[in-house]
């Protein structure tokens, strides 16, 4: 049996459908960052609140709980939009998303994330979404049973 080989019209698809997952993933962020700066009543909103991992940690420090807020939030409701864009194989595009997302992190803050509480929030985040968004495509899609390459 030869593998199967990915014509054009697949993969401009799978581009197709990973543009849309960062837009629908950034915007969603900006809205729930912009929410939750508001809902701390922080002076200021800030423009990087995606990509900051250098804030401190502390329960008394509302930027990092803005922060922190903001990626767990977005990432199950990321979830939730994802399932009704793809509704297949939603756990790649989480994690697709998740590896640009450190990519274009490391790249605007012009270093890496040591840090140990943002690779575990956004770990579990990446938990979330990934679970969240197969229970919701499960229990919303009736013909799950038929998931190839081919039902794009």
């Amino acid at each position: 049996m030869a593998p199967q080989s990915c014509s054009g019209s697949g993969i401009k698809t799978i581009l197709i459908h990973l543009l849309l997952c960062l837009v629908t993933f950034y915007t969603v962020y900006y809205m729930i960052g912009s929410i939750c700066s508001g809902a701390f009543r922080l002076d200021t909103f800030d423009g990087l609140i995606p990509f900051e991992f250098n804030t401190e940690p502390s329960h008394s420090n509302p930027k990092y709980l803005v922060n922190l807020l903001s990626m767990e939030l977005t990432y199950f409701a990321s979830s939730l939009l994802f399932a009704i864009l793809l509704k297949r194989w939603l756990w790649d595009y989480a994690i697709t998303v998740t590896l640009v997302h450190v990519a274009l992190t490391s790249v605007v803050m012009k270093q890496f994330p040591l840090v140990w509480h943002w690779w575990l929030a956004l770990g579990s985040g990446l938990f979330i979404m990934i679970c969240n968004g197969h229970l919701v495509t499960h229990f919303a899609c009736s013909d799950s049973s038929n998931l190839t390459l081919d039902s794009y």
